[in-house]
């Protein structure tokens, strides 16, 4: 099967320094690297809020790359740190990306991520499938 690394302007550095492809099309879908709150110039916010909506900006990147929206999202895992402290706070801002039917979802929690202070990835699977009506 055919492979196509789908690698967004904004996250390069994931592709050229991690040796990783933010998006790996194949088939009929998209396989997305876990994106944490690191935003696209390698800062960090302290506030959950900040990190969670950069988190799914950057899930935004990748999509769009592929000319898909958040509406193909067929499945999403969010790894978090302190997850009862901000679960209530992610499912607000999940809810404002995520469309009917909605994605399959798997909240783990989890000790830490590479950056420290990091408090949430989310990886996910979207489908390069036309919508059926």
């Amino acid at each position: 099967m055919k492979k196509r690394a789908i690698v967004p302007d904004e996250l390069q550095s994931q592709h050229s320094d991690w040796k990783m492809s933010p998006g790996l099309a194949c088939g009929d879908f998209l396989f997305l690297t876990g994106m944490t709150g690191v935003d696209t110039d390698g800062n960090l916010s302290g506030d959950p809020e900040t990190q969670i909506r950069t988190a799914f900006r950057k899930v935004g990147l990748v999509l769009a790359k592929d000319g898909l929206s958040y509406a193909a999202l067929v499945d999403m895992t969010s790894y978090h740190v302190g997850l009862r402290d901000h679960l209530e706070l992610f499912k607000s801002i999940r809810a404002e990306f995520v469309e009917e039917p909605y994605p399959s979802w798997t909240a783990i929690e989890v000790s830490g991520f590479v950056r420290e202070g990091a408090i949430i990835e989310i990886k996910a699977v979207a489908s390069r499938m036309p919508k059926a009506n």
